[in-house]
């Protein structure tokens, strides 16, 4: 599994350079991304080489260069916001459930394995879904990704499931090295 731990700030700053890329399609300065995230540009350039090296993010040299969004990026961050939500299924024991939608889901504890958890962010009537619970999430659009867990505990308030992962498979492609 090649999940891409992200911090919040780059998190934010990916989202930065995928929003401001989709609006211009060249390549983005890193004092426009500076002052999205309201950070200096040496911030910037400090967390590119990081998100260079995770393969998330390619240097465009010269006057007119930047920083570039890969493909990798949108997967990084679809995994923890998907435009699409409505498409994601949710199983809950075995029975699909069909007047929720799967929001966001935030894999923000895998860096912790022997935590696995992942929250699920949903929009609709979680009151049937008990703790211990088996509930399968996806695959979502982009990447696949599909978590099978059991509930670990919930939010009511705001509407989010922790699953303990069982297991998680996004049939990725082989990484070209």
């Amino acid at each position: 599994m090649s999940s891409i731990e992200l911090t919040p700030s780059q998190k934010k700053i990916l989202r930065a350079l995928t929003n401001l890329h989709k609006e211009s399609e060249a390549a983005i300065k890193g004092e426009d991304i500076a002052e999205q995230v309201d950070r200096n540009p040496g911030t910037i350039r400090n967390q590119m080489q990081s998100l260079k090296a995770l393969q998330l993010v390619e240097g465009v040299p010269g006057p007119k260069g930047g920083y570039k969004p890969t493909a990798s990026a949108y997967e990084a961050l679809e995994i923890q916001q998907m435009d699409d939500p409505a498409s994601v299924p949710l199983e809950h024991e075995g029975e699909a459930v069909e007047d929720v939608i799967v929001e966001e889901i935030d894999l923000s504890s895998v860096h912790h394995p022997e935590l696995c958890r992942a929250e699920i962010h949903i929009q609709g009537a979680m009151s049937d879904i008990s703790e211990d619970d088996a509930v399968i999430v996806g695959p979502t659009p982009l990447s696949k990704l599909r978590i099978e867990g059991r509930v670990d505990g919930k939010d009511d308030t705001n509407n989010i499931l922790i699953l303990r992962i069982e297991d998680m498979v996004a049939p990725a492609e082989e990484p070209a090295h």
